[in-house]
């Protein structure tokens, strides 16, 4: 790949992280802490499932930190993983896997099973109650014994709504802040990615298969899906696992481990 090519595909990357960031101002203290789990947990060589990948974010950090790790990078978003092949392209350490985490067969695609960690962020919010506590489930055998599932996702703890209240207007006041001064947000970068010639076939066809993000869902996105972060610690030792608790949350997101 060229070096033009690659930096087009770094920018990408880039822009992710700058719109992700809007949204989650503290992401990469929950990549850190996520990280110093791996490594705590797994050692300085592991072998890593990065589930949901999108662009390649935790992959990249994780790469960068521990130079020996490897890392199989699975999605279903052509748009995302044509950005994060491009990004990864000819690092021999990176394998990527195309499957539907709803589908129960999605393990058997996988090549290089157990892993030592399964590391996955802001994405498994859009399964419902069901298919999550069953991917819980099926997470046990793609984890080697003692191995470490971390999920770092949209979930609160509502003891203390009104501290969740404070924090969430001062977040919600930087956020129109920054909108003013041009952060990009959700709907902008699919624009973007919608109109670059590099990334168009590709988001045509994540807009087909999995819709259009940038328009709400015809249920208004309501749906049965779990907040609290107690209901995943309590259904990921349901599911088999050893022991699970939070170990890094804000106000409204958290990072729940899980030992197999």
């Amino acid at each position: 790949m060229t070096a033009t090519a690659t930096s087009e595909w770094q920018r990408w990357q880039t822009s992710w992280d700058r719109q992700q960031e809007w949204y989650m101002p503290d992401r990469e203290e929950r990549f850190r802490v996520m990280l110093d789990t791996v490594e705590a947990v797994a050692g300085p060589t592991p072998r890593v499932l990065d589930l949901a990948c999108g662009t390649g974010s935790i992959s990249d950090r994780l790469l960068r930190r521990l130079p020996g790790a490897s890392s199989t990078c699975l999605d279903i978003d052509p748009a995302l993983l044509t950005i994060a092949r491009g990004h990864f392209a000819d690092d021999r350490r990176v394998t990527f896997v195309e499957a539907d985490l709803t589908d129960p067969a999605w393990t058997g695609r996988l090549p290089r099973a157990p892993y030592d960690a399964v590391v996955t962020a802001t994405a498994l919010h859009w399964l419902d109650t069901e298919p999550l506590r069953r991917l819980y489930g099926s997470l046990t055998g793609v984890l080697r014994e003692g191995g470490v599932f971390l999920n770092a996702d949209h979930m609160h703890d509502d003891s203390a709504p009104r501290i969740n209240a404070a924090l969430s207007s001062l977040h919600t006041g930087r956020q129109e802040r920054q909108r003013r001064q041009g952060a990009v947000d959700w709907a902008d970068w699919w624009d973007a990615a919608a109109r670059d010639p590099h990334l168009a076939a590709p988001t045509a066809e994540r807009f087909a298969q999995l819709g259009d993000p940038r328009r709400p869902r015809p249920d208004g996105g309501r749906r049965d899906r779990p907040a609290l972060t107690r209901w995943h610690v309590e259904t990921l030792l349901e599911q088999g696992f050893s022991e699970a608790r939070q170990v890094w949350c804000s106000a409204s997101d958290a990072l729940v481990a899980a030992l197999r």
